[in-house]
């Protein structure tokens, strides 16, 4: 069965490992999303991560969750830019999540980034998810 968004699903079950207390959760491994967990990983939202692979032979990225006394660091995981509606901002249009304590994670042509990082490049690009 084909996937159409990966990153959605990427997301979806970071949400779902920390509603349940995991702390690590897999998911197939692409480039989009390392670079999209490089920037979690900057931001301070999750521990890290690592590239494994399973018995079968595929890889995949285990994701190590972060928690401050029981509750999860990301309280909030949405994504903005999706298969069928794809939102672009330019540097001025970028959101700022919860004025500003909050993350927008930007695919830029400078490559995958965080609100600030694309304000301070003075690039736009594609509004791929926020994190609060």
């Amino acid at each position: 069965m084909s996937m159409n968004d990966p990153l959605g699903d990427m997301l979806t079950r970071i949400r779902n490992a920390q509603m349940r207390g995991k702390s690590t959760v897999r998911t197939p491994a692409s480039k989009l999303r390392a670079w999209v967990l490089d920037v979690l990983k900057n931001e301070g939202y999750i521990r890290g991560y690592e590239n494994v692979t399973t018995e079968s032979g595929h890889a995949e990225i285990e994701i190590s969750l972060k928690y401050y006394e029981g509750t999860p660091v990301i309280r909030e995981l949405a994504r903005v830019s999706k298969p069928g509606r794809r939102v672009y901002a330019s540097v001025k249009e970028i959101p700022s999540v919860r004025n500003g304590l909050g993350v927008s994670i930007v695919s830029t042509p400078k490559g995958v980034m965080s609100d600030a990082a694309a304000r301070n490049a003075n690039v736009g690009g594609e509004v791929l998810c926020t994190v609060f």
